[in-house]
């Protein structure tokens, strides 16, 4: 996971969703009742498929049935029906992908919150992290996850009650590490 890439990605969904949700409409009349409430979002959008690039190039794809954007003291997005996000290389090959039930990015804070059966795949390393909550921090660079983590390996499945990890999922820490490994039979 590159932070410039996933920076990006989410702070460039605001301008975009803006642009997909200006139309005209009738202005108000004395009468009518305006039926927004505090806790609504300023702006949603649904059905979103957005891909960002660079010089040209597709780096990436997010999906969502629905995003909902908030202000405040704590500007955030929301993806209430879930999200996909596809990353890709220079040929537009698809090198990892990130869902989840539900997500959330603190627009202030620079912090993604994804919940209920996220899933991180490395498409290249054929690995996957499976959780019910994922936090990346953009700032510092780092994922985590302080609840229940498997890790799905070619040769390894390993289980934890809390992990953190670089962005790209190359140098991670397992709490309480268990699991199972292949083991070759001359190496013992």
């Amino acid at each position: 996971m590159n932070s410039p890439l996933f920076f990006r990605i989410f702070y460039s969904l605001i301008p975009a969703a803006i642009f997909i949700l200006v139309s005209c409409s009738k202005a108000p009349l004395e009468n009518d009742t305006l039926l927004v409430q505090e806790n609504d979002p300023v702006m949603s959008a649904h059905n979103i498929d957005v891909l960002f690039s660079d010089s040209g190039k597709i780096q990436a794809q997010l999906t969502s049935p629905l995003m909902n954007r908030f202000t405040g003291e704590n500007p955030y997005l929301e993806f209430p029906k879930g999200f996909k996000i596809y990353m890709f290389d220079s040929v537009r090959q698809i090198t990892s992908t990130i869902t989840g039930n539900r997500g959330m990015r603190n627009e202030s804070a620079h912090i993604m919150e994804a919940w209920g059966n996220v899933v991180v795949r490395n498409e290249k390393k054929n690995e996957q992290i499976n959780t019910e909550h994922l936090i990346w921090e953009e700032k510092r660079h780092k994922i985590r996850s302080d609840v229940k983590v498997k890790i799905t390996r070619p040769d390894q499945i390993l289980y934890g009650t809390q992990m953190e990890s670089n962005e790209s999922f190359t140098n991670y820490s397992i709490q309480n590490p268990t699991g199972e490994m292949a083991v070759k039979k001359d190496s013992i």
